[in-house]
C-alpha cells in the first residue's frame, strides 16, 4: 500500500504508479466515491464525448446548411 500526506489545504499527492495505472496526468481531472470508510478514486473521462449535451444549440442545421456554411467560410465570406 502506497500512502501520501494531506497538505494543509486538503491536498493530496497521487504516487506516480497510480497515476500511470489510471492514465491521470497533469491537468486531468479525478473523481471521489466514498463508501463507509473507503474512499475510491477515479479518473473522469476528458474526451470529446464526455462534454458531449454541455453545449446546447440555438437551432439545428441540415447537412446541406452545413456544408454551404463551411464552403462560405473557405471562401472567405460570412
Amino acid at each position: 500500500m502506497q500512502t501520501s500526506s494531506v497538505s494543509q489545504k486538503g491536498q493530496v499527492t497521487i504516487p506516480a504508479s497510480v497515476r500511470k495505472q489510471l492514465g491521470i496526468g497533469t491537468g486531468d481531472a479525478v473523481a471521489f466515491e466514498t463508501e463507509g470508510d473507503r474512499v475510491y478514486l477515479k479518473a473522469v473521462p476528458s474526451s470529446i464525448e464526455a462534454s458531449f449535451g454541455l453545449v446546447k444549440a440555438r437551432r439545428s442545421a441540415t447537412l446541406d446548411e452545413m456544408d454551404d456554411a463551411v464552403r462560405r467560410r473557405g471562401a472567405g465570406k460570412p
